[in-house]
């Protein structure tokens, strides 16, 4: 399985890749990788010649720095992983110097509102971060398509506007959210939770499943209200935020509209563990 620790030593291969015209998909990931991202991979093998998989804990789109030095760093089974998925799967693992050169700070980003919303109330600067390492890894890497999980919906959202503004020449695609067999959204962090917290936490897709079903009869309000009621339920739960939103501008729902699609959005700690997930409401 080729790795390369550099974006020098990865151009330098891809070159003739470059030149071929090779079609190369790209998935980039912070690591501590589940099924969810080997999903993300499949499908990038099954679209093109070539599949470049990133491996790097991105500094700055964490606002809280023990989050950061808390993230799971399994690079050694990471590796394992991709290798027994597809040993031809290229790996780009660098070093916070490679990537940043000494200064490790994000640029400003505008993605028309987008980032005003939901995660980015909760995470002053995150989606500039977001912005700053997806624009550096698609310049290196230069992929014809580049896949991300509908478990970042938002996310997924502000990339798509990144690659509009900058008229970066990459298709993004979103892929469906993996689960655990218990409903819970597969994460990375999910490797901090205790057994029982991973168990109790197949409550926060139980409560979204019936909001959706709500959502049929009630207004978005009286959903959130009743989410909210939930949660105080659930001592080992905090409920930092429960929004329904319109998918295309995840601005926030005020009145029904037959002509839009709406997605509830919820964010969730379990003992300093912050969880998000999300599910359509068509």
């Amino acid at each position: 399985m080729p790795l390369f620790l550099t974006q020098n030593e990865l151009k330098s291969h891809l070159e003739p890749c470059f030149v071929a015209k090779k079609r190369i998909g790209f998935v980039p990931t912070m690591g501590a990788l589940h099924q969810g991202h080997l999903s993300l991979m499949q499908e990038s093998l099954q679209d093109n010649d070539i599949t470049v998989v990133s491996i790097f804990v991105n500094p700055t789109q964490f606002n809280n720095p023990d989050d950061l030095k808390k993230y799971p760093r399994t690079l050694d089974s990471d590796l394992e992983k991709i290798n027994s998925l597809n040993s031809k799967i290229i790996v780009y693992a660098p070093s916070i110097e490679d990537i940043y050169g000494g200064e490790t700070v994000s640029k400003h980003f505008e993605y028309d509102g987008l980032e005003f919303q939901m995660e980015g109330k909760h995470r002053p600067g995150h989606f500039d971060g977001v912005g700053t390492i997806v624009k550096k890894l698609f310049e290196i890497v230069q992929p014809t398509s580049a896949y991300f999980g509908e478990k970042d919906f938002q996310q997924l959202q502000i990339v798509k506007k990144l690659v509009e503004k900058h008229q970066i020449p990459v298709k993004i695609v979103g892929c469906q959210i993996h689960r655990e067999t218990n409903g819970l959204a597969m994460s990375s962090r999910n490797e901090r939770l205790t057994s029982q917290e991973r168990n109790q936490a197949s409550i926060i897709y139980k409560i979204l499943k019936e909001a959706k079903t709500l959502f049929g009869i009630k207004s978005a309000k009286e959903v959130e209200e009743w989410v909210a009621i939930q949660f105080s339920k659930q001592q080992m739960f905090e409920l930092e935020y429960f929004e329904i939103a319109d998918e295309e501008t995840l601005l926030p729902c005020k009145r029904k509209s037959k002509n839009k699609n709406y997605r509830a959005f919820i964010a969730v700690f379990v003992n300093n563990i912050r969880l998000i997930d999300n599910i359509s409401l068509k």
